[in-house]
């Protein structure tokens, strides 16, 4: 079974990577994770 699991953003740099951490801690872990950045203007880049 092939798993994706999509993560919309914009502006939330601060919860992102606990949105991640979330996604990597299963105990099935996804093949893929993708993240779509709508244009944020704050750090969203850099924490990707």
């Amino acid at each position: 079974m092939h798993i994706s699991v999509v993560i919309p953003t914009y502006n939330r740099a601060a919860l992102l990577p606990r949105a991640l951490d979330s996604v990597l801690g299963q105990k099935y872990p996804p093949w893929e994770v993708i993240v779509v950045d709508d244009g944020s203007t704050d750090d969203t880049s850099k924490v990707l």
